[in-house]
């Protein structure tokens, strides 16, 4: 018998609060079977496998993500638009440790195509058409702002800027102010 209430869409969210909570890497079926205190095989009705959670809540976190930096960008442009950009990141893995890690599940090339992956891809580049860059500057670009700010969210979540009496913020300025220069001085090439 299916228990009351338990959907696929409940599951993912409550998955997605657990590996806020926990880590993204702590997410199975049998965890969120105890969260809310039903049989493993209970779940099974709504989730094939921790598999397909997993996969349900990197779409999740995806999408949240990139409605999250939508509402960021929106009106804006240039290093406007790059710096609230880059803060919806920051602000999404730092408020949603385990979501953001979720967004960076590997999914099936079919999966990952009708995600809002794609969304991200194209919010970078309407940015990128600001700076006036011709391909193949423009892909290079796409994977340099993603590589900085994440691994500096990762370095950050890590504890790696804790050590020095500069302060993340501080930096994380510099790296945005430093990033819009770069662009604009690629454009000019």
């Amino acid at each position: 018998m299916v228990r009351a209430g338990l959907t696929p869409e409940r599951l993912t969210r409550a998955g997605a609060e657990l590996a806020d909570e926990a880590g993204f890497d702590q997410v199975t079926v049998s965890a969120l079977a105890r969260r809310f205190d039903v049989k493993v095989a209970s779940l099974y009705s709504h989730l094939r496998n921790s598999q397909e959670l997993r996969t349900r809540i990197a779409l999740f976190a995806l999408e949240e993500l990139a409605d999250r930096v939508a509402e960021a960008l929106a009106g804006r442009a240039g290093k406007d638009a790059l710096a609230a950009f880059a803060h919806a990141y920051r602000d999404y893995a730092r408020e949603h440790p385990g979501r953001y890690e979720a967004a960076r599940f590997r999914l099936d090339p079919e999966t990952a195509a009708a995600s809002a992956g794609v969304r991200h891809a194209q919010m970078t580049r309407a940015i990128l058409r600001g700076y006036d860059l011709a391909e193949p500057d423009q892909t290079h670009a796409v994977r340099m702002l993603g590589s900085v700010f994440h691994g500096y969210v990762s370095l950050e979540a890590a504890g790696g800027f804790d050590h020095t009496p500069v302060s993340s913020q501080q930096s994380w300025e510099w790296v945005v102010d430093s990033l819009d220069v770069l662009l604009r001085t690629r454009a000019d090439h």
